[in-house]
């Protein structure tokens, strides 16, 4: 082979490797600029540059938080088609790449959101997926807080079903899966030592104290939500939503 051949095939890998290189940074960037938009609350602008690379599984489950969180504070006509958005991203997440957690922690969380705009059937079936998916989601990712904090709100809900209303849910629409109180307590507890300045987490908590009676641990979950940073725009309505329960048991 001539040397200038030789040269010639050199010079063509370098050039492989150097746009390889460059799309990668170019991808970072993306995602990146994303997540400055996420973090100043402008959703849509977050989908809109997480979707330049979409292809990415990380891309497509930041893009289900983003119509996630969006949903949240929408217009009532606006939330389901959001939320349904998100359905779809997580899992296109989970078709590039199984095994990402985040895929199944934030299509649990879609889900739970779809689910009140179902049936009583599907809203059963939903309840068995979205316990699917948040303990695959903890299999791959043990540290993942924000399937400790879904969880500890799914235990919660189905705690506060009662033996009767099970009974009859079996009988006539599907099993409805266990929980308990004491579940979503312990859920609450990973969740809130992992991630001990995420709002969400302290708040459910004291939700599920107030559910349970117990006034005295709620009042020690809301203050300590309180005094969390308002990191997400449902953050505003949860510090709202405190103030009241906080004036009320006073």
């Amino acid at each position: 082979m001539k040397l200038k051949t030789i040269i010639n095939i050199l010079i063509g890998l370098l050039l492989i490797n150097l746009l390889s290189s460059l799309t990668y940074s170019q991808t970072s960037e993306i995602i990146v600029k994303g997540d400055t938009y996420f973090k100043l609350m402008r959703y849509k602008d977050a989908v809109a540059w997480y979707k330049l690379d979409s292809n990415k599984a990380e891309a497509q489950w930041k893009i289900a938080r983003a119509y996630v969180c969006y949903g949240d504070n929408a217009l009532a006509a606006e939330k389901e088609i959001n939320f349904r958005k998100a359905v779809e991203a997580a899992k296109k997440c989970i078709a590039i790449e199984e095994t990402n957690g985040n895929g199944h922690t934030w299509l649990a969380a879609a889900l739970g959101n779809t689910a009140m705009y179902e049936g009583s059937k599907t809203k059963v079936r939903l309840c068995n997926q979205i316990k699917e998916e948040l303990t695959r989601a903890i299999t791959l990712n043990p540290k993942d807080d924000i399937a400790y904090s879904i969880f500890g709100s799914f235990y919660r809900e189905i705690g506060h079903i009662s033996w009767i209303e099970k009974q009859l849910a079996l009988a006539f629409i599907g099993k409805i899966p266990d929980g308990t109180y004491e579940d979503s307590e312990k859920a609450f507890a990973k969740a809130t030592a992992l991630a001990p300045t995420i709002m969400r987490h302290w708040y459910e908590l004291g939700l599920l104290y107030k559910y349970w009676g117990k006034n005295a641990q709620a009042v020690v979950a809301f203050n300590k939500a309180k005094a969390c940073p308002v990191l997400i725009s449902s953050d505003n309505n949860r510090v709202a939503e405190i103030s009241i329960f906080l004036k009320d048991v006073q």
